[in-house]
């Protein structure tokens, strides 16, 4: 019969209990890895030694021995457990381990049978216990709400969500380059301000209580990057956060990144040749 939440959640807590027991910190302190699993699996080499980190993302019980996936945000390796290797005490710690926990590993590379890349470990220690499940394997977080709203869960169940966050740190420090290579100034001008300006929009509003006054989150940056063009920059931009206390869709959010740049003595055309 298929546990219910409550009686994992139980269970978790009682195998947290049982390492705490036998001496193991279950939230334990850095371990020092030879690389993320992306450069183990480009340098992998039969005989070669790694010491690698991640979360245990599938287990394949063959008795005596284990086959585990450790995944990290580089990618997946598997790793190879054996009782005689380990021995005994590691082995008690193994079997107190969950999907979703964090454990950091040592070991011997081997191929096996069927050609997949694996690390014969040696050493084994617990860096942090789970104590919730992980969303079901194969049908993953299908919950759209959920999946937004817990980001994180998102994250561990969709390889597609984690990508979209390497690109878009890719896009921003391109256009960043992009501006710096022309003698663009990057700026960080006030989120705080006595007058929501620079765009027609509903701002949303806060209180200062220190200096007693009402401020607006911002909704554009331009009228204070216009400023610093009157001090005597030649070259601006700001790429950050502003606040627009308006409707949602898919083409709007509240709280979003907005570029603007600014060239004195320049007109329409240099910009748009930008």
């Amino acid at each position: 019969m298929e546990q219910t939440e409550s009686e994992l959640l139980a269970l978790r807590r009682e195998k947290l209990a049982a390492l705490e027991k036998l001496g193991v910190a279950p939230f334990g302190a850095a371990f020092e890895t030879s690389g993320d699993i992306a450069h183990a699996r480009e340098k992998f080499a039969d005989g070669a030694s790694f010491r690698i980190a991640g979360r245990i993302s599938a287990h394949r019980d063959m008795g005596k021995s284990h086959f585990v996936d450790l995944k990290d945000a580089s990618g997946r390796m598997q790793i190879y457990l054996q009782a005689k290797e380990l021995g005994a005490e590691a082995m008690e710690i193994f079997k107190l381990l969950d999907l979703g926990d964090f454990i950091g590993v040592e070991g011997t590379c081997f191929t096996t049978k069927t050609g997949e890349p694996t690390l014969k470990v040696h050493e084994l220690e617990l860096l942090a216990k789970s104590l919730r499940p992980l969303p079901e394997k194969w049908h993953g977080l299908q919950d759209i709400e959920a999946r937004y709203r817990q980001r994180y869960l998102d994250l561990i169940t969709n390889d597609q969500s984690r990508a979209v966050f390497a690109k878009r740190f890719v896009i921003v420090r391109e256009i960043r380059r992009f501006l710096e290579d022309r003698g663009f100034v990057e700026v960080e001008t006030p989120v705080l301000q006595s007058v929501a300006g620079g765009a027609a929009a509903e701002p949303f509003a806060t209180h200062h209580k220190a200096l007693g006054l009402d401020l607006y989150l911002r909704i554009a940056p331009e009228l204070y990057l216009k400023r610093l063009l009157v001090g005597g920059f030649n070259k601006v931009f700001e790429l950050n956060r502003n606040f627009r206390n308006e409707g949602i869709s898919r083409k709007h959010n509240p709280e979003f990144t907005m570029l603007e740049a600014y060239w004195a003595y320049a007109d329409f055309e240099k910009i748009a040749d930008l």
